[in-house]
């Protein structure tokens, strides 16, 4: 881009306001959205003092939100920490829709498939559902051959038997069956 804010980064390469601001600072794309990820967190955390107390002998409704958020907080420090640590972004070429959709090609299969498996839940339940999305996320994402689809589909059906047991067994929770396994 040119005009009157873009400066040169290199040979070739011109940079927009927006783009200087990551490059002076030292901060990248990835270190942006750990720091948005942990406001974000600290406000939610900040919300579980006010989830009403039930007076019950168990551990309170907070116990789980709060675990599940110090555990994001973790996960979110070391992401932080190893953005910070690659330095800034340099300057991309290729713009427009098919470069944007390039960039973000595989969070696209993802949230694409995740709605796809929200929309089947009714019909395929949550074992078979969950089984699909899970090969096919690892599919979309990952490699392609014959060993790789075998891998991938013992993965899906090992993490979500693992992850129904914990809520069928431990939780005592009821996941959704769907309408092939109802018939049964």
């Amino acid at each position: 881009m040119t005009g009157p804010h873009a400066q040169s980064a290199g040979p070739g390469l011109i940079l927009t306001p927006e783009e200087r601001i990551f490059v002076m600072t030292g901060l990248n794309r990835d270190s942006v959205c750990a720091i948005v990820i942990l406001l974000a967190g600290g406000v939610f955390f900040w919300a579980t003092f006010y989830i009403a107390d039930m007076n019950y002998e168990s551990p309170g409704s907070e116990i789980w939100p709060r675990v599940t958020l110090v555990l994001l907080f973790l996960l979110t420090s070391g992401y932080l920490f190893q953005s910070l640590k690659q330095g800034p972004d340099e300057a991309g070429e290729g713009g427009g829709l098919l470069g944007w959709v390039g960039r973000y090609r595989n969070a696209l299969w993802c949230y694409g498939l995740f709605f796809a498996f929200l929309l089947t839940l009714d019909y395929f339940g949550m074992l078979i559902g969950g089984v699909l999305f899970v090969f096919l996320v690892l599919t979309a994402l990952g490699n392609r051959t014959p060993r790789a689809h075998a891998t991938h589909a013992v993965v899906a059906i090992v993490s979500i038997a693992f992850m129904w047991s914990i809520f069928t067994f431990g939780l005592r929770v009821i996941l959704p069956q769907g309408e092939i396994f109802s018939a049964w």
